[in-house]
């Protein structure tokens, strides 16, 4: 009797097993969901107060029939051990890979424009290199985003198929996480997005437009019926945007004449149009007429002829950076002229020497580029940028060069410059610039410089300019071409020729003292006028 007592007790308590275990399993869904983390022990400590006793431990204790221990089984090990947690966490992960804002829907990824350069904040579409319906995997090229630097290539992140495309080909000014694409994980759920538009762009600007108009319409149905007033009121406002009032006359001469009554202000009774309104408004607009092209053949001046080119991204970019640049940063400039004739002689027994391995011909921008890294690195204050809390002094050289294409200006950077050999120098500025001129230039190509060069004497004879400093870089160097001048010599009638290379040092005063800018400058003709110093 005690036996068959005990069993009739744990029955009793059993009938409300399924109930507690369906609360705990909602309770622990949405701590869960909720990215809280509870112990599973936890869970099952919580269930031993409320029950009084371990489930597993009392059932596995008494004698049950086998239906009863089949299910106390499979509710212990689905509410324990790691499965519950990663069905719970690939359900929120559905849940949100799923969301749209149509419930009939299958899941899917909205696929937005990515910041692909530190100073991105828009893009265009320049190519769409997969259609509709495509199979897309991790690693392919989906498009071509043309960004405020050059034009890089989109990968995808996720295996599917690309079942709408929001922005097409040609696309511009495409905001930085706007969606520009959706992809699906079935085939068959691509029709199904045919006529789909994103969320984000239909979703806030049709609740701020429909409440707008609704509360003046009420106002001037129900004032004319509630109080007799707003009648005589109404010459002293002005029309309505509603209605107009107009005689019936003077509405058929300005229908004839195509005359907006809006644009009539009337003298009638209670402001009404008449007749002589759109009279004295259809003389003026005549007079109007009549006057502008007498203008014209008064002054006699020829119609221009001319064609809008549109910004390109790359063109805005640099106009606003370079805006910017001469706005906020206090410019100043050094000039000296130094000479080149040994560096031109070490030069052509260098490309010797490299004619004869069959290595590619040292340039005289390849021999700035160098002097200009190693006198950073003697003179590392100009190898800064500004800040608004402190002045950050680089380690690295980066030397970005200036590359003039025809999309507009980019400046490539080589990285570490005073570390590497001529040859090496040269062969990197050579593919970065053909890099430049197919616009193929990625982020990891022109960030991170912290020093820039600009010649443009060698290509184009200009003798000597001022460039504008590349921010947030503190100085950039401007180089001239090399001419031959004629100088003194040692004795009183004596007159040498040498050739002379113009180089302007443009640098932030905010970093960059006088006296620090003069030491740089110094520090470079030295390498210049003594190149043999830089092969040490």
């Amino acid at each position: 009797m005690a036996y068959a007592s005990r069993i009739i007790n744990h029955s009793k308590k059993l009938k409300h097993v399924s109930t507690l275990l369906r609360r705990e399993h909602a309770v622990s869904a949405r701590a869960f969901s909720n990215c809280t983390q509870t112990s599973l022990t936890g869970r099952e400590d919580m269930l031993k107060t409320r029950l009084n006793y371990s489930v597993v431990e009392r059932i596995s204790n008494v004698p049950m029939p086998s239906g009863i221990s089949a299910m106390s089984t499979k509710l212990s090990s689905t509410m324990t051990g790691p499965t519950f947690f990663r069905e719970c966490t690939s359900s929120q992960m559905r849940s949100v890979r799923g969301f749209s804002s149509s419930s009939d829907l299958p899941p899917h990824q909205e696929i937005g424009m990515p910041s692909l350069s530190p100073t991105m904040t828009e893009g265009n579409i320049a190519k769409w290199l997969k259609k509709e319906g495509d199979k897309v995997a991790p690693g392919e090229v989906l498009c071509e985003v043309e960004t405020d630097k050059a034009t890089v290539e989109m990968e995808c992140m996720e295996e599917g198929y690309l079942a709408k495309i929001v922005k097409e080909e040609g696309a511009k000014e495409i905001q930085v996480g706007e969606v520009i694409a959706i992809t699906v994980e079935e085939e068959e759920d691509i029709e199904k997005f045919k006529d789909y538009t994103p969320s984000s762009d239909t979703g806030p600007a049709a609740p701020e437009e429909k409440p707008a108009p609704s509360p003046p319409k009420e106002e001037k149905v129900e004032k004319p019926a509630s109080a007799p007033e707003a009648k005589t009121s109404k010459p002293s406002s002005a029309p309505s945007e509603d209605r107009i009032f107009a005689s019936p006359l003077a509405k058929k001469l300005a229908e004839d004449n195509s005359v907006p009554l809006s644009s009539i202000n009337g003298t009638g009774p209670e402001g009404r149009i008449v007749k002589a309104d759109v009279e004295e408004f259809l003389a003026s607009r005549g007079k109007e007429t009549t006057a502008k092209p007498s203008k014209l053949t008064d002054s006699k001046v020829p119609a221009l002829d001319y064609v809008d080119i549109p910004h390109t991204q790359i063109r805005k970019v640099t106009a606003s950076r370079l805006a910017f640049s001469k706005q906020t940063i206090p410019h100043y400039y050094l000039t000296v002229d130094t000479c080149v004739d040994k560096m031109m002689g070490l030069r052509s027994q260098l490309n010797s020497f490299q004619e004869a391995s069959g290595g590619k011909r040292i340039s005289v921008n390849d021999l700035v580029i160098k002097a200009a890294a190693l006198a950073l690195r003697k003179v590392p204050q100009c190898n800064s940028s500004w800040t608004d809390e402190y002045i950050r002094q680089f380690s690295n050289v980066n030397i970005n060069v200036a590359v003039q294409t025809e999309n507009g200006l980019y400046v490539p950077v080589v990285k570490d410059a005073d570390k590497k050999g001529l040859s090496t120098i040269g062969e990197e500025v050579r593919f970065l610039a053909q890099k430049a001129k197919e616009n193929s230039l990625k982020p990891e190509d022109y960030v991170g410089g912290t020093f820039t060069v600009s010649n443009l004497g060698g290509p184009f004879g200009i003798k000597q300019f001022c460039a504008v400093i590349n921010p947030p870089q503190a100085a950039i160097l401007a180089i001239g071409s090399a001419e031959k001048r004629v100088v003194a010599g040692s004795g009183p009638d004596q007159f040498n020729v040498a050739s002379y290379m113009s180089v302007t040092l443009s640098c932030d005063h905010r970093v960059i003292d006088g006296a620090i800018g003069a030491e740089w400058l110094k520090a470079f003709k030295g390498y210049i006028e003594t190149p043999e110093s830089m092969l040490l």
